[in-house]
């Protein structure tokens, strides 16, 4: 006797559920796998674009991206700054030259000796011989340094600072009498004028003060920079 076994054709339902089956035991199998982070600064960013090597490579050398350029800092305001060491060319004697030595501030007075000193006086053409000659000196290279100035007179005394005062004096040979005696011109703010600056007291300039020479520390004020511009000009005797 043989018996029939009648098999259901398969519906919709029960072929969804094969499939649900197959699918379930296929990612119980399937090993999981993390996303991988968005490529950038922090896994929360956005993807960047990848950089080239040259930009890869100046990143690592500079740290990191390059910094925003900085603002340009104000100009400060301009300052007083010590008279140049050169002096103008124009007033550069040559050497062993007669000049009178006029003040820029006071034009008709010049370096004139009297009573064993030299103060600014006013001397002109019209004055007379002896006065014009004790105001000419002989303009040489300095005693204590060649590149500055010593000046002499005609009976071979030179001017020198004693006790910060100009005067003159005979050479007797000494280093402070050789130093006394020397002094650097300096650039002044006055065209075509000079300051002489103590080769033994760096930073004290002649200066008139009452119409006498003296050796005075540099001030910052306009009347300082008047007082201790003169100009070479050429000598009345």
């Amino acid at each position: 006797m043989t018996a029939l076994a009648l098999q259901e054709p398969p519906t919709e339902n029960s072929a969804r559920e094969r499939t649900a089956r197959t699918t379930g035991a296929e990612e119980a199998i399937a090993p999981t796998v993390a996303p991988a982070a968005p490529v950038g600064k922090s896994g929360l960013s956005s993807p960047q674009p990848t950089a080239s090597k040259s930009e890869a490579s100046s990143d690592s050398q500079q740290g990191g991206a390059k910094p925003e350029p900085e603002p340009e800092p104000e100009p400060e305001p301009s300052k007083p700054t010590s008279p140049s060491k050169k002096p103008p060319s124009s007033s550069h004697p040559s050497a062993s030259s007669w000049k009178s030595i006029r003040a820029v501030n006071y034009p008709d007075r010049y370096w004139h000796l009297r009573s064993g000193v030299i103060q600014l006086d006013r001397v002109s053409s019209r004055s007379g011989g002896e006065t014009r000659e004790d105001s000419t000196f002989q303009v040489v290279s300095g005693l204590s340094d060649s590149s500055c100035y010593s000046f002499r007179m005609e009976d071979g005394r030179y001017a020198r600072h004693q006790n910060f005062r100009l005067r003159v004096d005979r050479n007797d040979g000494s280093k402070l009498f050789k130093q006394d005696a020397t002094f650097c011109p300096r650039r002044s703010f006055n065209s075509d004028a000079i300051m002489l600056e103590s080769v033994n007291y760096p930073g004290r300039f002649l200066r008139h003060r009452d119409f006498v020479l003296r050796l005075e520390p540099m001030e910052n004020s306009r009347l300082y920079w008047s007082d201790t511009a003169f100009r070479l000009v050429d000598g009345l005797a």
